[in-house]
């Protein structure tokens, strides 16, 4: 963890180590009778190791699990240093392959708080799980999440949940339902990372975010917003008015997200 100040930003623009060989290996679990499907990612050299890796438990954008460059991402986030989780918010049956299929699919959890608690929940729990036969520190999980993925991990910290180290969202969703009745229930630390110019998660979403936040009890959370920029401005393949890949933002953001994990992990 010593040298973690800028890691994540020289993976994520120069590639993943080309020494890494990297384990990655589907990981199924249930609820509610459906079968979901994650990622686990970590560099193999670990397995021989004598310390466990540090966790990152990372919650996808509304394209789901599976896609090439939330995969990519995964990988270059857990490079030699971490390993990395890809939780599945949808069950196996359900891949979106455009952004209506994907809309839908996100519309459908938003829908019910209960159920993306739940299912974010299980995620973390599978995770943790995995240390019996893996190499890895399930006392040491950030979260990190992208757009839905932001946000749904800001809904998971509303359980009072302390089973993460800390969260860091990407131009995640800000609204909820219970925003105002659940703040004071936050007991992770969290770090937001907004784009002051994004039209979808626009400044009335991040001001009675922060009210919310100012009313009540929690004592360690961050909002960040970059001025210039718009929604997913991590993600290379967004090029549209409203989502755009911004380079220094992004560079910017993963440093935060570096020096974050460096605080929480230790």
């Amino acid at each position: 963890m010593k040298a973690l100040t800028f890691f994540l930003v020289i993976l994520l623009s120069a590639g993943a180590s080309a020494h890494a060989k990297l384990i990655h290996e589907k990981v199924a679990y249930e609820l509610d009778g459906i079968t979901f499907r994650g990622h686990l990612i970590y560099d193999e050299r670990a397995a021989m190791g004598t310390e466990n890796l540090p966790c990152i438990f990372m919650v996808p954008n509304w394209m789901g699990p599976d896609t090439e460059s939330t995969l990519a991402k995964a990988k270059k986030i857990a490079g030699s240093e971490f390993a990395v989780f890809v939780a599945d918010m949808y069950g196996v049956t359900i891949r979106p392959t455009n952004g209506k299929e994907a809309g839908a699919a996100a519309g459908f959890v938003r829908s019910d708080r209960e159920l993306m608690r739940a299912r974010a929940g299980l995620s973390i729990e599978t995770f943790k799980s995995l240390a019996d036969e893996h190499p890895i520190n399930p006392d040491k999980m950030l979260g990190i999440g992208f757009c839905f993925g932001g946000g749904t991990l800001l809904e998971y910290s509303r359980t009072g949940s302390k089973e993460l180290s800390g969260i860091v969202s990407f131009h995640g969703d800000l609204k909820s339902p219970t925003l105002q009745d659940d703040a004071n229930a936050v007991k992770i630390p969290l770090l937001v990372l907004h784009g002051a110019d994004d039209p979808y998660v626009p400044q009335s979403d991040v001001q009675i975010f922060i009210d919310a936040l100012l009313k009540s009890n929690v004592d360690d959370w961050q909002l960040v917003q970059f001025s210039g920029t718009v929604h997913s401005f991590t993600d290379p393949s967004a090029q549209s008015e409203g989502a755009r890949y911004d380079e220094r933002t992004a560079k910017r953001a993963f440093r935060m997200m570096s020096d974050f994990a460096v605080e929480v992990l230790e």
